[in-house]
């Protein structure tokens, strides 16, 4: 028996609403004009490209932007899983991403902060499944700490945004 009651969630709308929630790109919404208004860093290797491409896909790509996105990637390993026989069958990818937002026109730093998170992979299979799977954690990784920098630039954006 599903629990989902149509009332019940045009209750919870109707509440929301009376609260003074705003979708953040809804047409009074903090975030409404800040897609393709934020340049990012062009890459330096390919977890930047990925993590740029991430944030692009998100913010959209901008052109003559109002902002400007720098960042640095601080990336490590650390041995998960170790068996008795001192083999190494699983790592975890540790990420940081340090960020500023700085307005174009000004120089000002407009907001900036730190997110990190972590990705895994198992390294029991052939050396090309390892490397397969080492790189789509990576990959992984940048999605993670593009979209936790993306909610926090949507969720301040009221603060900042002009």
């Amino acid at each position: 028996m599903s629990s989902f009651n149509r009332r019940t969630l045009m209750l919870s709308l109707a509440a929301l609403s009376a609260c003074g929630f705003t979708p953040a790109y809804g047409p009074d919404g903090p975030a409404k004009g800040l897609r393709g208004q934020i340049q990012v860093d062009a890459p330096t290797d390919r977890n930047g490209f990925d993590f740029v491409r991430r944030l692009e896909e998100r913010l959209g790509r901008a052109d003559a932007a109002q902002y400007k996105l720098s960042y640095t990637l601080n990336l490590s390993e650390d041995d998960l899983a170790i068996t008795p026989a001192q083999e190494i069958t699983r790592y975890n990818v540790l990420g940081t991403a340090q960020f500023t937002l700085q307005n174009v026109g000004t120089g000002e730093i407009v907001t900036s902060g730190t997110v990190s998170n972590f990705t895994s992979y198992s390294a029991t299979g052939t050396t090309v499944s390892t490397q397969t799977a080492k790189r789509a954690a990576y990959a992984r990784l940048m999605i993670i700490l593009a979209d936790q920098i993306t909610t926090r630039l949507i969720g301040t954006s009221g603060a900042w945004m002009k």
